[in-house]
């Protein structure tokens, strides 16, 4: 599936490792995207459900047929779906895990929004001085660039980050460190319902020079 790993697929749903750098759906100026993809691999093509950013890497998945489609969109909003991520970010968050839940401004309106923390790690990185923090996130509401946005709100942007992001530290982090990713992973997807699916993708090997420490969610 053109370098696109498969995580999990059955008769409703399938679900890939989607790779940073992939647009999910086409455009102006996007030569290749997921949902193009799709179209090439699967008769009749499985429908998109929920997006990714183009930078972040991780689970996504897509339903097959419109009543499919329709079933997952409204689990995805519901207690009955949790998604998680791992990110690197910089600095040490106040507490070792928590609740951010400052509202976002979502097309010129105040949107409540929740996105769950966990400290998985904290460690300096030498040549820069630099203290920065893994951690595992859970959505609470799914706010464009909600994670990012929130993390860069409390003084913790995710490095790699070139729209809400430490931009000196990020160009530092690129000759010192070689980092040219969004260092932001969807690691896991728990699917409750009648499914009972929980489905992880490993983090990318970009993440290595950040944190090598093999994640264990329970």
């Amino acid at each position: 599936m053109k370098n696109i790993e498969i995580l999990y697929e059955d008769d409703n749903i399938i679900v890939v490792n989607k790779p940073a750098g992939l647009a999910v759906q086409g455009g102006e100026g996007v030569k290749t995207s997921l949902d193009k993809i799709f179209a090439e691999i699967r008769t009749p093509k499985p429908l998109l459900v929920h997006r990714l950013d183009k930078d972040t890497s991780g689970v996504l998945l897509a339903a097959k047929g419109r009543e499919n489609a329709a079933r997952f969109s409204r689990l995805l909003n519901s207690p009955e779906i949790t998604k998680q991520y791992t990110a690197i970010c910089a600095g040490r968050p106040k507490n070792e895990k928590g609740v951010i839940n400052d509202k976002l401004l979502i097309h010129g309106k105040l949107k409540n929004s929740e996105t769950g923390y966990k400290v998985l790690k904290t460690s300096v990185f030498s040549e820069e001085n630099l203290e920065y923090s893994a951690l595992e996130l859970e959505l609470g509401t799914g706010r464009m660039h909600q994670i990012r946005r929130h993390l860069a709100m409390n003084g913790n942007p995710v490095l790699g980050d070139d729209k809400y992001g430490d931009f000196t530290l990020n160009k530092k982090l690129r000759k010192s460190a070689g980092l040219k990713r969004l260092l932001l992973h969807a690691s896991r997807l728990i699917i409750k319902d009648s499914f009972n699916l929980d489905i992880r993708a490993p983090l990318p090997e970009y993440f290595s020079c950040f944190f090598e420490q093999r994640i264990d969610n329970n």
